[in-house]
């Protein structure tokens, strides 16, 4: 349904307080990067954030690195089938079967399992397992989310299965979200 892309640049702002974020993504026949710079807030902490994330052509994710302004890092690797390890090399068990990220203060986290799994399955739902990370902790998580389409291509529906937070998503023609109820506003 989603085209390849060649150079996109997108941002966002919170709804509720200050902060923004600008991102270029990238797509070659082979891979695709998206860079991006976050300044924002969470939980009362400001942060200021630069990621990269590098995908496969079929936006499984191979790794990302997350850079905060006050020095702190993380980096991982994936073998795009949910097996982890750290920058270093050390394996992490502890997310096997964690095939997507979710960074909390991005709605481009969403991007990446809405491409992947397009078209979605014939009941419209799928429960993903994935590696969550908080700008404030720079703490990888392991996490479970479930996304409904709800109309293919337009809109889909995020879902925390621990938690009561579900957000109905309408995304661009490229899959980036562009309005994150409550959270994130699109302005490019």
């Amino acid at each position: 349904m989603f085209e390849p892309l060649s150079l996109k640049t997108v941002r966002w702002r919170p709804v509720e307080g200050e902060g923004l974020e600008h991102l270029t993504l990238r797509q070659t026949a082979n891979s695709i990067r998206a860079e991006s710079v976050v300044v924002g807030s969470e939980a009362g902490e400001t942060f200021g954030i630069h990621y990269q994330i590098d995908c496969d052509a079929g936006w499984h994710v191979r790794a990302f690195a997350i850079q905060s302004t006050s020095g702190d890092r993380l980096e991982m690797q994936s073998d795009g089938g949910g097996r982890w390890k750290l920058g270093d090399g050390t394996p992490q068990p502890q997310f096997d079967g964690c095939l997507d990220i979710d960074f909390t203060g991005t709605p481009f986290s969403n991007t990446l399992p809405i491409r992947r799994i397009d078209p979605a399955p014939a009941d419209g739902n799928i429960r993903l397992r994935v590696l969550y990370v908080s700008f404030a902790s720079l703490r990888p998580l392991a996490d479970t989310q479930i996304y409904t389409c709800i109309d293919r291509g337009r809109k889909y529906r995020y879902q925390a299965e621990d938690r009561p937070f579900v957000a109905e998503l309408p995304v661009d023609s490229d899959g980036f979200v562009t309005d994150y109820p409550d959270l994130f506003e699109r302005i490019l």
